[in-house]
């Protein structure tokens, strides 16, 4: 199966290098010299860009991973890829305990602990501190819920289903207070 193994960012240097924003736990096996990874063009209005690249240098700077790619020769070529997604080939059986794909998630019942439907999952957002789940409620209004254990005690792909035992405010509005 293919999976998104990072987001490009900024060209890096004039030889086409590109820093990028890591979006798997294993990065020193997806980022091998020769790995083959597969672009999904970003949003925007894209330049064209190739449909795969085979990845030449992989080095991490400073804390920044920073991708050459045997297709991009110049820091121009670089830039036209900067947002794009990288995909990479992952074996099914290559799982952790505790650990989950994006697409796992999504379409999830979220419950509240006692059982009641808060909503579905709709999505994940990889932000810098951790990753945060999208929920949207019932009402449609979306709710970003931290996926830490501590808020998402359990999550069970096969029941289809998570729990989300978030502090007030958080996913539910807080009532308000009566006058007087």
């Amino acid at each position: 199966m293919r999976l998104i193994v990072a987001r490009v960012g900024r060209a890096h240097g004039l030889r086409g290098e590109v820093t990028v924003e890591t979006r798997t736990d294993v990065p020193e096996r997806r980022f091998i010299v020769g790995a083959t990874l597969y672009v999904t063009p970003a949003r925007r209005d894209p330049q064209p860009v190739p449909a795969e690249l085979t990845v030449s240098t992989a080095r991490d700077h400073n804390g920044v991973m920073l991708l050459g790619f045997a297709e991009v020769d110049d820091r121009t070529d670089a830039e036209n890829l900067r947002g794009c997604l990288l995909e990479a080939d992952v074996p099914e059986d290559e799982t952790e305990p505790d650990a989950w794909f994006d697409h796992q998630l999504v379409g999830l019942a979220a419950l509240a602990p006692d059982g009641r439907r808060l909503g579905e999952i709709s999505g994940v957002e990889h932000s810098g501190a951790q990753d945060l789940l999208v929920l949207r409620r019932p009402d449609g209004v979306e709710r970003l819920v931290p996926f830490v254990t501590a808020i998402v005690p359990t999550v069970d792909v096969a029941a289809g289903h998570l729990v989300v035992d978030a502090p007030g405010g958080l996913v539910e509005d807080e009532p308000e207070p009566a006058e007087g």
